[in-house]
This record gives structure tokens, sequence and C-alpha cells, in this order.
């Protein structure tokens, strides 16, 4: 039996995040890592660990030889430069969340991809994980009857050395945009696109310029009311990271960090308990308790596996440019909210 030829992937930038993109293609069968391009010299100690490409822009590597696609992890505020610099040079890219650093930028990338046809994917990788499939397929199937509200917890405690980084201090660089953006993402895709946004900050502890928490009130176009409360300053397990597991580099409780309410049941994940009423619903009625265990995987293996398919078998993306952009849009708005005091109205999806 022939083996399928494998898809080839070149990752722009090797922080963190990129890193661990590569290393994930390294391990996934059906990918090969191109190269890496970063212009910095960890950029061609990565190359040299994983055995691939080194170099340092986009040109080199395109005199060199085409990728099937490239996965741009480079700092925020270059993902449209690096982004619309692959989809004019036809190759379908994946980048990292935020989709930009702000909407016009995020708008000129999503319309150059559609315009030119080039698959355009935002890194939003929790999609891809089997408990918010899970979850996904409960709520859709009714399990909990109509959804009526969605409660998120995001708290988590950055060391203070974590901000000897000076942009970390920095508008922009808080846990609204850094963190909370991947549990935005989620509530849209369990609830729908939001209508409107309310929104309290605060940096009372640390005293940066930058908010630390920000309590958000979420109205869903459907109806759905959500709540979310995200702080950088809170030791406690109820955040994805931490309750997940889907990262090892953080400590794993098995604890809810988001809360679905319907007429029939509430479900929480992603413990994934399902709890409901013995027969009607009623206050004065028993309940009963049930648990989904869904297979685990490593979502960012996943989202290249599904990157995979959408370049070598037309695949449409789990989560395209478009599910970035409107992520950004929701983003945004709170962040206005929370800066003016009032309520912000989300715009509509574009076409």
């Amino acid at each position: 039996m022939t083996r399928p030829e494998r898809t080839t992937i070149a990752v722009m930038g090797v922080g963190q995040i990129g890193k661990r993109h590569a290393e994930h293609i390294v391990a996934t069968p059906e990918a090969e890592l191109f190269g890496i391009i970063d212009p910095m010299p960890a950029g061609a100690d990565v190359a040299e660990a994983l055995a691939a490409p080194w170099f340092k822009n986009l040109a080199d590597m395109l005199a060199y030889g085409r990728p099937d696609a490239v996965i741009v992890a480079t700092p925020n505020q270059m993902h449209v430069e690096h982004g619309l610099a692959c989809i004019a040079a036809g190759l379908p890219v994946l980048v990292e969340k935020p989709l930009a650093d702000d909407l016009a930028g995020a708008e000129r990338l999503v319309a150059a991809a559609e315009a030119g046809g080039v698959p355009l994917l935002t890194g939003h990788h929790r999609r891809h994980n089997p408990l918010v499939r899970q979850a996904k397929s409960w709520l859709d199937e009714g399990r909990i009857g109509t959804l009526i509200a969605i409660h998120g917890f995001c708290w988590f405690f950055k060391p203070d050395d974590y901000f000897d980084v000076g942009w970390r201090r920095m508008q922009g660089a808080g846990p609204v945009m850094l963190n909370l953006i991947h549990d935005i993402d989620l509530m849209r895709m369990f609830c729908g696109e939001v209508e409107s946004v309310q929104a309290l900050q605060s940096n009372a502890v640390r005293g940066h310029a930058v908010e630390e928490s920000c309590a958000i009130l979420l109205k869903f176009r459907n109806g759905v009311m959500g709540t979310i409360n995200v702080s950088d300053t809170i030791v406690a397990p109820w955040s994805w990271e931490l309750t997940s597991g889907e990262n090892p580099a953080y400590a794993h409780l098995v604890e809810p960090c988001y809360m679905f309410g319907g007429t029939r049941g509430s479900l929480s994940v992603p413990d994934m308990r399902l709890i409901s009423h013995v027969g009607a619903p009623g206050w004065f009625h028993p309940m009963q308790v049930e648990f989904a265990k869904p297979q685990p995987a490593d979502p960012l293996r996943r989202q290249i596996e599904q990157l995979c398919r959408v370049v070598k078998a037309g695949e449409a993306p789990l989560v395209s440019g478009r599910d970035g952009l409107e992520t950004l849009r929701v983003v945004l708005a709170v962040k206005q909210a929370a800066a003016s005091g009032v309520m912000v109205k989300v715009g509509p999806p574009g076409p």
C-alpha cells in the first residue's frame, strides 16, 4: 500500500507556540516540517534541533521551494503583514490568535484570502479538543433543553517575573486579549454570535497600565445570556488551561470552568458533568448526574491534522479566518466597553 504524500508545512516564528507547532508537525505522520522562518538565532537553533531548513524570511524560503502551507506564529502586530504575504504567494495559512491586533487588519486579511481563494485558518486550537466537541454535540442534541445562560471562569495567577518583560505591563497585553480571547471564541462556537457586551475592569493589585481583571456580560443574538470573569491575579484552578489537561505545562485539576444552563438540565465543562431532574423538571424533584468521557487528544496535534486535510482534501477549516475575525470583533468590543463603562453593540458578522 502506497503511503499518502505528506503535507509540507513551514512555521513562521518560533516563540513558545511556534516551537510547539513545529514539534507537532514533526510528530504527525500526515505532515512534514518544510522549514523554520525566523530571523533570530533562536530560529536557527529550533531548525537544527528538528533537522529542518532555516530561513530568515518568507522570500528566502520561496527561493528555496514552496511548502503546502504555512503557520504564522509571529508577534501579534505582525500577523496581518505575514498572513497577507503568504496569501499573496498562494500559500494556505494558519494564523495564530489573535488574527490581528485591530479589526481593520483582520478584515483585510480575511478579504484577501476570500478574494484569492486561499484557505485561511485561525489558531483557536481549543475547538479541536474532544472535550469541546463532545460538549458542542450534547448542546446541539438538546441534552439540556433550550440553552438559557452560560458562565465562564478564567482565573489564574501570573507570577511577578512574568511582568519583567516591559510590553506585558502595557495596554493590549492584558488577560482579555491574550487569554480570554480563546474563551470568547468557544462561547461563540457554543452559543452563536454576540449582540452586545458590557464590562468592568480593574488594575487594583499591580497597578500596571494594562487591566488584570475584567467582568463581562454578553448578550447573544439568539437570546442566550453569558457572563465571564477573567483575572491573572487570582490563585484558583478555574480556567481552561488548569482544568482541561490539554497542555502538560500546567497543573491539572478536575474542575469546571464553563457552566451551561438549559430548560432540561445543566452541563459543566471540561469535567463533562450533565445534571438533570429525574422525570419532569421541578425544583422539588431529585436530580441525576451523567458524565461524558471522550477519548483525549492533543488539540494542537488535531489542528495540524485538520490543516493537512484542508490542503489535501479541500476540507472546510474548523476555525476559519472569518471565525478569527468575529471573535476579535467581540474581544475589541469588550475592551471598548470596559474602558467606557457603557454597553457596546457588536457589529454584525460580515457576508
